[in-house]
């Protein structure tokens, strides 16, 4: 997670999130995932006794493959917004779509964390009331661009988790023929269920 944040209780209907102690700009890289961030396989999961499941459950997201991440740092105390300042990446990290004021929440859209069931977060106003586990089939285009922007200001600003990406990666991201990234709707875990009917609480 970005060096200059905090894990910081936010209030009683959301719990704790994560804040910036710091600004962080536009085109930031804000988490990317790293070898203490432990992976488990499905049957990993259910082998499991049931009170870690439920934790794992709580605390970790899906990837493509339909592995659970379990976080190691408090990227994973990371809240949702419809109208999120970082977005994940197919590369396994995420980014600043927009400046992060110092004492700001960082937030994602759970959108792409392939939830098994369709859930409903505190309402922000917004047109989209739900996230569902489809969410990356339908909003890649929008995320896709978001990403495109922050990338044009990534190699302007300071980059303190660059060591934790593959070597070259945000050169060849920088400095290719064009500034292209595989879209996020590649994010989409294709065993999800699509049907659920069921919704998590909020945390």
């Amino acid at each position: 997670m970005h060096p200059n944040t905090r894990v910081h209780f936010i209030s009683d209907e959301v719990g704790h999130g994560v804040v910036a102690t710091q600004a962080i700009p536009k085109g930031t890289i804000t988490w990317a995932q790293d070898p203490l961030d432990r992976v488990f396989t499905e049957k990993d999961a259910l082998a499991l006794p049931k009170e870690s499941r439920e934790l794992l459950d709580y605390f970790a997201f899906r990837n493509a493959d339909g592995h659970h991440v379990l976080c190691w740092d408090h990227g994973r105390y990371v809240n949702h917004s419809f109208r999120s300042n970082c977005l994940s990446t197919a590369f396994g990290f995420e980014i600043a779509v927009r400046d992060i004021a110092e004492g700001e929440q960082l937030t994602d859209d759970y959108g792409y964390l392939n939830l098994d069931v369709p859930w409903r977060p505190l309402d922000e106003g917004t047109k989209r009331k739900w996230v569902r586990p489809d969410d990356p089939l339908r909003c890649s285009k929008r995320w896709d661009r978001q990403i495109t922007m922050a990338l044009r200001k990534a190699g302007k600003v300071e980059q303190p988790l660059k060591g934790w990406l593959p070597a070259g990666l945000l050169e060849a991201l920088l400095h290719g023929d064009s500034l292209s990234m595989p879209s996020t709707r590649s994010l989409f875990f294709q065993g999800t269920t699509l049907s659920g009917n069921g919704a998590p609480s909020m945390s």
